[in-house]
């Protein structure tokens, strides 16, 4: 599976990691270059083939808020969206509801497993549409088994 992972900290950087590990394709994308594979969340969104597939893992509140608006600009219908910031249930729901509008589906899926993750595993609670989590089965597949 190829996908894009946005914010590439402690627990975004792992989880490409182990994603690759995995034998899945990630396209980082952070905004410290010297460790993003892109110049910005357009050059993400450009190199994934449709359906896309972006994960954002960055701080919620805000910056997962500006994140996933940015995204929702560049994204098209029928890609998806992942919410990896354990966001408050409310913003998850509104979020999902404006992504629809546009055909975008949206995973709201909370990581657990802090920098152990990349050795253990993660624990991640997932919640959207079947259809949307079956497309990303695979990759959590290779996050979650030890």
């Amino acid at each position: 599976m190829r996908l894009g992972l946005v914010g590439l900290g402690k627990m975004g950087g792992n989880m490409a990691a182990r994603l690759r590990q995995n034998g899945h394709e990630v396209v980082g994308f952070d905004r410290d270059p010297k460790i993003s594979d892109v110049a910005d969340l357009a050059g993400l969104v450009a190199a994934l083939e449709p359906p896309r597939v972006a994960w954002v893992m960055v701080p919620s509140g805000d910056p997962t808020e500006q994140t996933i608006q940015a995204l929702a600009g560049l994204l098209s219908e029928g890609d998806i969206l992942i919410d990896g910031g354990n966001s408050n249930f409310r913003d998850s729901m509104r979020r999902g509801e404006e992504l629809a509008t546009k055909g975008i589906g949206f995973i709201d899926a909370g990581v657990s497993g802090g920098i152990w993750g990349l050795a253990e595993g993660y624990c991640i609670m997932v919640g959207g549409s079947a259809e949307h989590v079956a497309i990303l089965q695979p990759a959590l597949d290779g996050l979650v088994q030890a």
